[in-house]
């Protein structure tokens, strides 16, 4: 983001601060939490603005945001501190009230359990109570823009398992054809950094879900499948991902079954968001003129593992 639409950015959340003042009259820096083209985050006092991307759909983001609002997803969603969005510079902006996020220097603290139980909630959500116009899950759009990304870096001798493995996927997954089942309300692009705790009386309260510009009407395992994807390509120990896979299970979140095998429900998900994983890797390695590192090369080479067994052969590409 250009220094002057960041400058405007930290004006707007200010001026939400302190509406009744020409300048700011507590003292506290307003610092940038994130900077990315999809999304810019400042933050002042207690409350936090998002530029969303700038080709943000802007019905989709009210729908959104009216879900995020709602009163049946009190406790899941964090709410916004306003209803609708303003636009600065061709971006619309929204406001949010501050939450610590989770601590990634203390990784036995991970709050997989609390995870796996809000995703269980959300997905247990009545369609009924939910407000009109709520748009389709973005997970799979943004899976087939990590390949066009792959594709738009050039040639890269990486690339050819990536894209094999992407190739046996079936269309709902590459967003070239509607999700399968679609009806049950999804976050869209799920992991640990999407957790926060807001202050309540002077102390940290429960962990709630942050950032709705992927939410919509889904295919529940979707939201599973990254968490899933690491444990297939060994990054995420045996041990947190049966916590995480336990908790939504006694939670009663319905993506995988209860008590038999979760991998026929949560493979192809996963192989998809280790697909996107991979992509962006080399494609983020080529812009930086970089090596691949250890861990993307270990995705990337689970994606030839994958491409080697289609996705009905479920569980096959684990490690």
């Amino acid at each position: 983001m250009t220094a002057d639409v960041l400058s405007a950015l930290r004006a707007k959340v200010r001026a939400v601060v302190h509406p009744a003042a020409d300048a700011c009259v507590c003292g506290t820096e307003t610092s940038v939490l994130a900077d990315r083209p999809d999304g810019t985050v400042v933050r002042h006092a207690g409350t936090v603005a998002k530029a969303h991307a700038a080709d943000t759909d802007p019905g989709e983001l009210a729908a959104r945001m009216a879900v995020a609002a709602h009163p049946r997803l009190d406790g899941i969603l964090l709410p916004p501190l306003r209803p609708g969005a303003v636009e600065s510079h061709g971006r619309p902006v929204t406001f949010w009230p501050y939450g610590s996020p989770v601590d990634r220097d203390d990784p036995d603290a991970a709050p997989w359990e609390a995870a796996a139980t809000l995703l269980a909630r959300l997905h247990r959500t009545p369609r009924s109570v939910l407000p009109p116009g709520i748009p389709v899950m973005r997970g799979p759009v943004k899976a087939a823009r990590a390949v066009a990304r792959l594709h738009a870096a050039g040639p890269h001798p990486a690339a050819d398992p990536v894209l094999r493995a992407w190739a046996v996927l079936p269309a709902w997954a590459r967003d070239e054809a509607p999700m399968p089942y679609a009806r049950t309300l999804c976050h869209g692009d799920l992991h640990l950094g999407q957790l926060v705790r807001t202050l309540t009386e002077g102390r940290d309260g429960d962990w709630l879900l942050i950032d709705i510009d992927d939410l919509g009407l889904g295919e529940p395992a979707w939201d599973l499948a990254r968490p899933a994807a690491w444990f297939a390509c060994g990054l995420l120990p045996p041990d947190e991902w049966a916590r995480f896979l336990t908790a939504y299970q006694k939670a009663g979140g319905p993506a995988v079954p209860a008590d038999s095998d979760p991998w026929p429900a949560l493979d192809v998900p996963a192989r998809a968001l280790t697909v996107q994983t991979a992509a962006l890797a080399i494609a983020k390695s080529v812009a930086a003129e970089r090596p691949l590192d250890e861990v993307e090369t270990s995705v990337i080479d689970a994606c030839g593992r994958m491409a080697a067994h289609p996705p009905e052969l479920a569980g096959e590409y684990a490690t």
